[in-house]
């Protein structure tokens, strides 16, 4: 048995143990480990954004308890176990790549994620409801929208340019400027989701990630909060204190260190 598998056999039976022996892990059930799921799955994301690869490690294998925690469950009510998972996952991965297991030729890595999102329809010969019945109702809106664009766009509903969403922009942020103008809150919230869609449809089309472009911005904002922060401590002042053009000066000077 090579070293992987000796690790993910330790594994199994740690988690054997645990749930018999452990009072905390002898009551988790499928419900109450999913919102725990989702924390593990945002401190990866954070370890991933550090560039942290100790903390990546510990995160992976945080998420990887937990997979296998539904495992357990699943065994003991005789749903599925570990074996079920795996194998219906390998058999998924063969499944959609045609191009590695089969005599589909593909292009370039757009024509794979197009024949991606065609299979997935087609899954082991069963036709899904619709196109979009694979997207997660608890994602959050933003990575929604573009899991979304991106799966309509498997099936050629799409742009024929790239550059004609710019007008589909302008259109959306002039209907807002009009409601912002007739001052109708509902349709302001309405308007201002359709410009933030099309400007995450534009993302999309020039091939960025809204989520990472908008938290590089986070980061960027916090950076230079921080700075500002720290210069008026250094000086004894209060952000209180100071008017809007004194902490834009210092605001202008946060922007060298970027």
């Amino acid at each position: 048995m090579n070293k992987n598998l000796q690790a993910f056999d330790r594994l199994l039976q740690i988690m054997d143990d645990l749930r018999a022996k452990c009072p905390w892990d002898k009551t988790q059930t499928l419900e109450s480990l999913r919102t725990l799921t989702i924390e593990e799955t945002y401190e990866l994301a954070d370890a991933i954004i550090s560039n942290n690869m100790t903390d990546i490690k510990k995160e992976l294998g945080d998420l990887m308890l937990h997979i296998v925690f539904y495992a357990k469950i699943g065994s003991e009510t005789k749903d599925f176990d570990i074996s079920d998972v795996i194998n219906s996952l390998c058999d998924k991965l063969i499944f959609r790549h045609p191009h590695v297991y089969g005599n589909t030729a593909v292009a370039d890595a757009e024509e794979v994620k197009a024949n991606w999102e065609k299979l997935k329809l087609l899954e082991k010969g069963e036709v899904k409801n619709t196109v979009l019945s694979g997207v997660p109702k608890s994602l959050p809106a933003l990575v929604k929208a573009n899991r979304i664009q991106d799966k309509v766009r498997g099936v050629g509903f799409d742009w024929e340019e790239k550059e004609q969403i710019w007008e589909k922009v302008e259109e959306e942020f002039n209907e807002l400027k009009q409601e912002i103008l007739d001052q109708n809150q509902d349709n302001i919230e309405s308007e201002f989701g359709d410009l933030f869609f099309s400007l995450i449809n534009a993302a999309r089309l020039y091939n960025i990630n809204p989520e990472n472009a908008l938290e590089r911005t986070n980061r960027k904002f916090i950076k230079r909060f921080n700075y500002l922060e720290k210069q008026t401590l250094t000086k004894g002042i209060s952000l209180h204190d100071m008017t809007l053009e004194q902490m834009n000066k210092i605001w202008d000077d946060a922007k060298k260190y970027d």
